[in-house]
């Protein structure tokens, strides 16, 4: 809503026969006699809109990191031990891989909010408390389903808090650092389930670790979900900067017509598609990285929990790093590029490095992809963000993810096909070459930053003279 205020200035009333107030006269200005007899013309004029940044928006900020890490932790914590859940529920490999693949395949628009989303978060896990005997697998992937659900909520979030909170100048290191909390909920997930549940003779002993660690989870997400039902606010009194005070639309968009406005843009389909393979490809050597690490050093599962970590943790630091660059310099598209290149070179190094059987380089090329794999998302939120301004955050985010989770069926699917048929350079090859028809792809996004020339129209008229 516009604001006004009251301009006057005052005129000498000229001699001269009366004439009634013309149309433009009575629309642009409001006339009094004062007592000088000239006359005070007050003139409305646009107020400029009013924004502040809040000291709370942290809090915001770390509420979000630490519900979308316990979320993100319970992606990874089955397929990071598929060795042991195989031997303790005896099942497949195949079957083990599809806890990781509830989550990308129950990804679906639906409508939930921070609460609703954290609360099947916690029942979910507490489901997985239940499935914790031999017996009871279908009871362990029906808690993961339910889990999964409340991704629809979070994954989207990073790019919609920081806009609703933060200040221009710091919206896209607040996007990383959303993103960092699902990376660090990823990276506690390949760490602590190998130390967690260990590998003994005595099934019930494993049956023992397990339900430990499920205990641990549910306790966890309860407490962010009571978090966030005391503390957690939607957005502030006060929009934090100009792009987000700006005039919106009288007339309410809908979701569908936001969809329908942005799959108009083929820059944003582009950015989709490439989106999609990269976080794809992530989701799938994640997933597999268990089985990958196992077949060239037998014995080693907590090595391969340690080299997830690395990877994330290396994501964790191209997340901030990748956000600081975009806030510095707005170059999103050269950025992009550059990130989204690097991730193919540690892709096809970490393919084949397998091969010289020195777990320790396995370890330095792993950290490459995940440095360049998992910086590259935040940026993609912010690129995306710029391309469809002034559509919601949330609807191009939550597309993304989208893009993200159909390829990471396929991917996943696909290689674990082809591993367990042709081997792991086989299957990792395959993906490296998806990577690179998504550098490709990339190359023919232009840089439309629609957000920053609202940003930059805004401010040139808050400057211009009354």
């Amino acid at each position: 809503m516009t604001s006004y205020q009251i301009v006057p200035t005052v005129q000498p009333v000229a001699a001269g026969p009366e004439r009634g107030p013309s149309k433009t006269d009575v629309s642009e200005e409001t006339q009094k006699l004062n007592g000088d007899g000239a006359r005070e013309e007050l003139f409305l004029s646009p107020l400029p809109p009013q924004t502040k940044v809040y000291r709370r928006r942290w809090l915001m900020l770390i509420i979000f990191v630490l519900v979308s890490m316990s979320s993100a932790f319970q992606w990874i914590q089955f397929s990071i031990i598929t060795n042991l859940i195989m031997k303790y529920y005896n099942v497949d490999s195949t079957t083990v891989d599809w806890t990781s693949l509830v989550y990308m395949v129950t990804y679906v628009r639906i409508a939930c909010d921070a609460l609703n989303g954290r609360f099947w978060n916690g029942f979910g896990s507490w489901i997985k408390v239940l499935g914790a005997a031999p017996d009871l697998f279908y009871v362990a992937l029906i808690g993961q389903t339910v889990t999964a659900m409340s991704q629809v909520f979070i994954l989207g979030v990073p790019p919609n808090v920081a806009a609703v909170w933060f200040g221009a100048e710091q919206v896209s290191s607040a996007c990383s650092i959303g993103v960092f909390g699902n990376q660090l909920g990823v990276a506690l997930g390949f760490f602590l389930p190998p130390m967690m549940v260990q590998d003994h003779e005595n099934i019930e002993d494993i049956g023992a670790d397990l339900k430990r660690m499920f205990y641990i989870v549910a306790g966890t997400c309860t407490a962010f979900f009571l978090l966030v039902l005391v503390a957690f606010q939607a957005k502030p009194p006060l929009p934090p900067n100009a792009a987000r005070a700006a005039p919106q639309s009288a007339e309410p968009v809908t979701y569908y017509q936001s969809i329908k406005t942005i799959v108009t843009n083929r820059n944003y389909i582009l950015l989709l598609i490439t989106y999609g393979i990269n976080a794809g490809v992530f989701y799938a050597m994640s997933t597999l990285l268990n089985q990958t690490v196992l077949k060239h050093f037998p014995g080693e599962e907590e090595n391969a929990g340690r080299i997830g970590l690395t990877i994330v943790v290396c994501g964790m630091l191209g997340s901030v790093v990748c956000g600081i660059v975009l806030d510095k310099t707005h170059k999103f598209r050269e950025t992009t590029l550059v990130v989204y290149g690097l991730a193919v070179a540690g892709m096809v190094a970490y393919t084949f490095t397998f091969e010289l059987q020195y777990i320790v380089v396995t370890f330095v090329t792993a950290g490459a992809v995940g440095f360049f794999m998992t910086g590259y998302l935040p940026v993609g939120f912010e690129f995306a963000a710029e391309l469809t301004y002034p559509e919601p955050e949330v609807t191009s985010s939550g597309l993304l993810n989208a893009s993200a989770q159909v390829f990471g069926i396929v991917f996943t699917i696909m290689g674990g096909w082809l591993l367990n048929s042709y081997g792991d350079l086989v299957c990792n090859g395959i993906l490296s070459a998806a990577l690179f028809v998504g550098a490709v792809l990339t190359f023919f996004i232009r840089s439309d930053l629609r957000r920053q020339r609202a940003n930059q129209m805004e401010a040139l008229r808050l400057n211009e003279p009354p």
